[in-house]
C-alpha cells in the first residue's frame, strides 16, 4: 500500500469514528456518564483494561461495575468497607476475575489517598523531559507504581501491559487517549494536561 493510500484510509476510518454518534454503542458511553474527574478516570481505566471482547459484553462488566461501586466510583474507592468488597465476589469478566478487582480497589484506594489525579501515577518526570519524548516512558512508570503494592497478585499483571515486556499495550495507549485527547467529536475528555497530545501512541 503507497503512503497516499495509507494516508487516505486512515483519514477515512478518523472520519467513520469519531464522531459523537459513536459514543453511545462503545465501551466509552460508560465513563461519558460522570462528570467528576476522578471518577471519570477510575471506570475509564477499568473499561479500558477490560475492552477485549464483544463491545457489548464490555459494556455489560462495565455497567456492572459502577452498579458495585454504587454509582460514584470515587466515593466507594475512598469510603468502602471491607463488607462491602464482598459483592466483587462474583465479578468477572473472561479472565479478569475477583482477586483482579479487589487489587484494582486496593490499588486506587492507595492513589487517591496520596493524589488528586490517576495522572500522576503515569508521569513521573515526565513533565520535565523533552517535549518530543513518547508516552511509553509513562506506560513503564503505572506498570511500576501499579504493581508496587506489598502481595500484589501475579495473575493481575496480565491485565495490565508494559513496553518492559515487548508488548504495544493498544488497551493502556487507548486510556491515555481518552484521557488526554481533545477535540469538536467530544469522544476524547482531554481533562490531563501533564501528558500532550502529541505525545501519546497509536499502536501499529
Amino acid at each position: 500500500m503507497e503512503r497516499e493510500q495509507i494516508y487516505e484510509l486512515l483519514e477515512r476510518k478518523y472520519k467513520q469514528y469519531n464522531s459523537s454518534a459513536f459514543i453511545e454503542t462503545d465501551p466509552i458511553s460508560i465513563p461519558h456518564r460522570f462528570s467528576k474527574l476522578q471518577d471519570i478516570e477510575i471506570i475509564g481505566f477499568w473499561i479500558a483494561m477490560l475492552a477485549w471482547g464483544n463491545r457489548k459484553s464490555i459494556i455489560t462488566s462495565g455497567n456492572k461495575l459502577v452498579e458495585l461501586m454504587d454509582d460514584v466510583p470515587h466515593d466507594f474507592i475512598l469510603n468502602h468497607q471491607d463488607t462491602d468488597l464482598k459483592r466483587f465476589l462474583d465479578f468477572k469478566h473472561r479472565t479478569f476475575n475477583a482477586t483482579d478487582a479487589l487489587y484494582f480497589i486496593e490499588f486506587f484506594k492507595q492513589h487517591y489517598k496520596k493524589c488528586n489525579s490517576l495522572e500522576d501515577a503515569f508521569v513521573g518526570m515526565l513533565e520535565k523531559w523533552n517535549a518530543g519524548i513518547n508516552t511509553g516512558m509513562a506506560l513503564k512508570n503505572f506498570h511500576e507504581n501499579f504493581f508496587a503494592l506489598e502481595d500484589s497478585p501475579q495473575r493481575t499483571r496480565k491485565h495490565i501491559a508494559t513496553p518492559l515486556r515487548g508488548s504495544t499495550c493498544k488497551r493502556m495507549n487507548m486510556f491515555l487517549r481518552w484521557m488526554v485527547r481533545k477535540d469538536k467529536s467530544g469522544i476524547d475528555f482531554g481533562l490531563w494536561k501533564k501528558i500532550k497530545p502529541s505525545q501519546l501512541l497509536i499502536p501499529l
